[in-house]
């Protein structure tokens, strides 16, 4: 059974086996959790990527997918890169969310990851609605099941966010 925590803080300083990245296609580092994932995790990190686009992902790795780099100088063993949808008022993306959580967790498993620290996907400039992306991450992670992660931490920027997150778990 994995259990479920909420911190409210900086995802960049958690001491955890994966930390999960909500990356852009291009996986060269942009804004948000992105941004502040390159930038402390430093240089190793940039390089992994980059090979990662020369070799399998050479446009991009594709919204709902999941791929794990070294965390280079995080408090990490792994950084594991999702791209999330940007949200639509017009099209139902959830499933393409749902994918990020399912993805990340096969991937974990895979590494043998035991602790994985997730952000609120795709709820900043991708403008997904916080309560919304907060169930889904959640029931996501509940639905997961057959994970060997023993703790999935959700590490929320702020207050309105961690409030979302606690709400679903009731």
């Amino acid at each position: 059974m994995t259990t479920i925590t909420l911190v409210q803080g900086d995802i960049t300083r958690e001491s955890v086996d994966a930390i999960v990245n909500a990356a852009n296609s291009s996986l060269l580092g942009g804004g948000g959790v992105d941004g502040a994932v390159h930038r402390r995790g430093g240089p190793a990190i940039l390089a992994e990527c980059r090979e990662l686009r020369a070799s399998r992902y050479g446009k991009g790795l594709p919204t709902g997918q999941a791929v794990a780099t070294t965390a280079g100088e995080l408090d990490a063993r792994w950084v594991i890169h999702t791209v999330g949808p940007v949200w639509s008022s017009s099209e139902d993306r959830s499933a393409l969310l749902a994918s990020c959580y399912r993805e990340s967790l096969r991937v974990a498993d895979g590494l043998g990851a035991r602790t994985v620290a997730f952000p609120a996907i795709s709820t900043g400039v991708y403008g997904w609605p916080m309560d919304d992306g907060a169930r889904i991450a959640v029931e996501t992670v509940r639905a997961a099941g057959t994970t060997s992660v023993a703790e999935v931490r959700f590490v929320l920027f702020d207050d309105r966010a961690y409030q979302a997150f606690a709400a679903q778990l009731g």
